[in-house]
């Protein structure tokens, strides 16, 4: 059994769009005041049915797809569980770019323009994205749309400056989310920096990503891999990436950046999409912990998957 197309990237316009003012993210509350609630979105599981998405590569980070059903295995909380829909369609999706603007950015604006230009070279027409720039503060500089050329003619008047809100950025990308119309939903945040001016904090951020029904690929701008800040702000960018069934990609030299954005295009677009009806009926809300595991094929080289490693439990 092949694997259908699964998921294009952004494209065609649509008329009558409303035009939105820009928004930007809730400080958070000062010590003494009332807490406000954290921008999130709650996964959207079915009563009956939970659909993982599984990315898989080989050795070189080569998306392998034409795999059968039999070569997964999918476990919830260390349960086996059965599988009972396979496969994927050309389903649109929901795409938000999280994208840094702040002033270590300046040298690197114009490869990072290319990288979204070639994330939407592969496209539906159902598809939809919106844009949040951020430095000092973030703000969602395009809301939702389905005309790509909105978000690029956006980009080419974006200049850096300023320091880097990268927690903040992506917690307002998750919080405009919660307004996409597709059930399939990604985020992709491309920085260079070292968060040294957001609001909200790393902790925080890790709770609403556990929270969010939405798979996070980020690209990280780094030079040097030995520099301790950098390392810091790979790991943060990876904590992030990895439990949603998305990745991070270092990048060390700018002009590989364009590249590294069509991959993550591609492997959107050839996912496999595993649906099982949970052993475990309880509407606790709980945590459920998600396991994949691939039986390797012969003939192949060795295969490595990603997939969102947990959900919550529905409540009703």
């Amino acid at each position: 059994m092949k694997l259908l197309t699964v998921l294009g990237l952004l494209a065609a316009s649509v008329a009558g769009q409303e035009p939105s003012t820009p928004a930007t993210i809730v400080p958070r509350p000062k010590a003494g005041d009332t807490a406000a609630p954290l921008p999130g979105a709650n996964i959207r599981v079915d009563s009956n049915l939970v659909l993982i998405p599984v990315s898989v590569a080989d050795a070189l980070n080569r998306p392998v797809t034409g795999l059968d059903q039999d070569v997964f295995e999918i476990a919830e909380d260390k349960v086996k569980q059965r599988i009972t829909s396979f496969g994927g369609e050309d389903a649109p999706l929901s795409v938000g770019i999280v994208f840094d603007t702040s002033g270590s950015m300046s040298s690197k604006l114009g490869k990072a323009r290319q990288a979204v230009s070639e994330l939407f070279k592969v496209a539906n027409p159902e598809d939809e994205a919106f844009l949040v720039e951020f430095n000092d503060r973030p703000e969602v500089a395009m809301p939702f749309t389905h005309n790509l050329d909105d978000i690029r003619a956006r980009l080419v008047f974006t200049k850096a400056k300023g320091r880097t809100a990268l927690l903040d950025g992506a917690l307002l990308g998750l919080r405009t989310m919660k307004k996409a119309k597709n059930p399939r939903r990604a985020l992709i945040v491309i920085s260079d920096g070292v968060d040294n001016s957001s609001r909200y904090t790393q902790s925080e951020l890790k709770n609403v990503v556990k929270e969010a029904d939405v798979q996070i690929y980020s690209i990280a701008l780094y030079s040097n891999p030995n520099d301790r800040e950098e390392l810091m702000g790979v790991d943060l960018l990876r904590n992030i990436s990895e439990p949603t069934g998305g990745r991070i990609f270092v990048v060390a030299n700018v002009n590989d950046l364009p590249d590294v954005a069509g991959k993550i295009g591609i492997e959107l677009r050839n996912q496999y999409v595993l649906g099982y009806s949970p052993s475990n009926g309880a509407r606790d809300g709980r945590y459920r912990k998600v396991a994949v595991k691939i039986i390797q094929p012969r003939g192949l080289p060795p295969l490595h998957a990603s997939w969102r490693t947990g959900y919550y439990a529905p409540t009703q």
